[in-house]
């Protein structure tokens, strides 16, 4: 006999703490802030490798971003809050394999004018490197 146990599922959607967010599914990705992620920051472009200063100012520089909507972010100056693209060829780093020839590369300047390159899919910002030494690509 078996005496496995079944939970039901809440019913609720708001507990003493906290709530369901909203259904972000319905609101289109432009109209929505970037989610950032770090999953495939490493190597010699990693935030481990930054300077304190440059640690500091790339946390500040998401914490911005994070306060506007892509469609906001689009509309600024490449060299602020705005972005930039980068061709696939002008990255002189090994491009991860899971990264296929459509992705398009953009890059934001973290730290004065050092990019924070990697690429966009829908409301997520994946950060694959950190030009702290202005290496990664030709900036002429």
């Amino acid at each position: 006999m078996s005496s496995k146990k079944r939970f039901k599922p809440p019913t609720k959607e708001r507990g003493n703490k906290l709530a369901t967010p909203p259904d972000k599914q319905e609101i289109p990705p432009e109209q929505q802030p970037p989610i950032f992620s770090l999953r495939y920051l490493e190597g010699e472009y990693c935030i481990t490798k930054c300077e304190k200063d440059d640690q500091a100012a790339f946390s500040l520089k998401l914490y911005r971003l994070s306060k506007l909507t892509w469609s906001q972010i689009q509309s600024q100056d490449r060299h602020k809050l705005g972005y930039e693209k980068i061709s696939r060829d002008a990255i002189k780093a090994p491009i991860p394999n899971f990264i296929t020839e459509d992705v398009n590369f953009i890059a934001f300047r973290f730290s004065g004018m050092k990019p924070m390159v990697g690429y966009r899919d829908g409301t997520i910002f994946y950060v694959i490197w950190l030009d702290r030494n202005f290496t990664l690509y030709d900036h002429s």
